[in-house]
């Protein structure tokens, strides 16, 4: 059975798998009373999983259909269009588990797990995360020591999702010298559930906002795995670390298409229906403005797709590819969330129900602009690699660099009067942040124009949307606004003090 899915051809397949995730959503299942409970229900998710969607994450070596980039996006996005929780799931453990032992891992340690996957719909994830260090990975706490035919691993990760759930993992841990000492570098390490002192269980688990279907919490580690579980990157862990993040980023609109297009799909026929004042909603102007808002999002999430697609395969190396990636995680995921409020706001009311599409996918966005590194985090470091770049070519005006970097400089066109200021001497972590999500638009305008073909009047749209945030942003780089918080802010400060009776 696993066999006939996984040869069938791709148009074919993710035309039935999208059939079959309507069906089980809207008419199977009553998905909008399970979005409220925790985790998805047994029953349900075997059926989901029927189609083996993972296999597109599986070499074909191994009897999946092959790590391509462009049916690994077309499965979150088919999962997304129904649930962003059941998106990220996969993307869990495609981008963060699948991927990287394809790439690195032991062959037997893949051929017995991938079968697993194809033949038992197991699940993987990846521990980074511990509560003291957050982003600040390379000063993890969790350790490794060599013992006899394997590794000894001990420490804590919270916070990564399918904690308690998934069959496997990939953790990452420092080597404990003799001295007690934690090396610098990382290591990666699979394990496996199933076997007996490689069990990580979640020994707390949070009570978390939004995405219900998937668990997360505390895990405890302190288990033994065979040296032939340990990743080999062929260099440091750092740049296996950096590889993995980078190309998982990069695979953030494969889960955003689906998401924006069921938002787009369902404001648009709400807004054509509703009568206010005689006429539909989507006659008023300012809905007009705000559902072009929701294309624009869109066409961003599509150019990025068809980028991802060419540039973020297991052969490539992303290592080095922070500006691209970090643009494309933190520029679609703040578009995300911006197209959930808009069209909560369309829904009126309705819309604020934790059991309405909208309401769902405010609370269900959110959190993908803080994980994988938070957006301002990630918007500071694109732009500290610019400039680290325009200080190598010996460039301080902003728009002739990047007419001469390699993905703006078609697009640098458009804005380029907007961006003729120079930029020479120390930037504010604020005003980086600021560059950052100018750069990230330049950059993600030119994935659309470099779409041949894709609809010229959306294209348009969208670059009358990005200029316009782009204007915005350098009047806000401009202002060079330094206020600082008052900790001690309460003296001279109590309102009522300046009412007059």
């Amino acid at each position: 059975m696993s066999h006939i899915i996984t040869q069938a051809d791709f148009k074919t397949y993710i035309k039935d798998f999208e059939q079959h995730l309507k069906t089980l959503f809207r008419e199977t299942y009553d998905f909008n009373k399970i979005s409220l409970e925790r985790d998805l229900p047994a029953a349900f998710k075997a059926e989901i999983m029927k189609k083996n969607p993972l296999a597109v994450a599986i070499p074909a070596l191994h009897g999946g259909r092959g790590v391509k980039v462009k049916e690994c996006l077309g499965v979150l996005a088919a999962a997304s269009y129904e649930s962003l929780a059941l998106s990220l799931m996969f993307g869990i453990n495609i981008a963060l588990f699948l991927e990287p032992l394809a790439k690195y891992g032991n062959y037997g340690v893949q051929e017995k797990i991938f079968k697993r996957f194809l033949e038992d719909s197991a699940m993987g994830g990846l521990m980074i995360t511990e509560k003291a260090y957050g982003s600040d990975a390379l000063n993890m706490k969790t350790s490794y020591r060599e013992v006899e035919n394997g590794y000894k691993i001990e420490g804590e990760k919270h916070w990564q999702g399918l904690s308690g759930a998934a069959d496997f993992w990939l953790v990452t841990a420092r080597r404990r010298g003799e001295n007690g000492d934690l090396a610098r570098d990382i290591d990666f390490f699979v394990t496996d559930n199933a076997v007996e002192g490689q069990h990580i269980p979640m020994v707390h688990r949070y009570n978390n906002l939004g995405l219900y279907a998937i668990p997360y919490g505390i895990n405890q580690i302190d288990i033994t795995v065979p040296q032939e579980q340990r990743l080999q990157s062929g260099s440091t862990g750092l740049k296996l670390m950096l590889d993995t993040l980078h190309r998982s980023r990069m695979q953030f609109p494969g889960m955003g298409m689906g998401f924006l297009k069921r938002l787009l799909d369902e404001t648009l026929q709400h807004c054509q229906t509703r009568i206010v004042g005689g006429m539909p909603l989507s006659n008023l102007d300012s809905v007009k403005y705000q559902l072009s808002r929701l294309q624009a999002a869109y066409t961003i999430c599509s150019g990025m797709c068809c980028f991802s697609v060419t540039n973020s395969g297991i052969e490539h190396d992303l290592a080095t590819a922070a500006i691209e990636a970090n643009a494309m995680k933190a520029l679609i995921t703040d578009l995300m969330q911006e197209a959930a409020h808009i069209s909560l706001q369309l829904a009126g009311a309705n819309g604020y129900r934790l059991d309405h599409l909208a309401g769902r996918a405010v609370i269900d966005s959110r959190p993908f602009q803080i994980f994988e590194g938070s957006n301002e985090m990630l918007y500071g470091q694109i732009a500290d690699a610019v400039l680290k770049l325009m200080r190598k070519a010996k460039e301080t005006n902003f728009a002739k660099f990047l007419a001469t970097y390699k993905n703006t400089h078609e697009s640098i066109g458009y804005f380029a009067g907007l961006l003729d200021f120079n930029v020479d001497g120390a930037v504010s972590q604020r005003d980086a942040v600021t560059l950052g999500r100018i750069i990230s638009r330049v950059l993600s305008f030119q994935f659309v124009l470099e779409m041949q073909g894709f609809n010229t009047e959306l294209v348009e749209s969208t670059r009358q949307h990005m200029y316009t945030d782009i204007q915005s942003l350098v009047g806000q780089y401009m202002s060079k606004n330094m206020a600082v918080p008052l900790f001690e802010y309460q003296d001279q400060s109590d309102w009522m003090q300046f009412a007059n009776a």
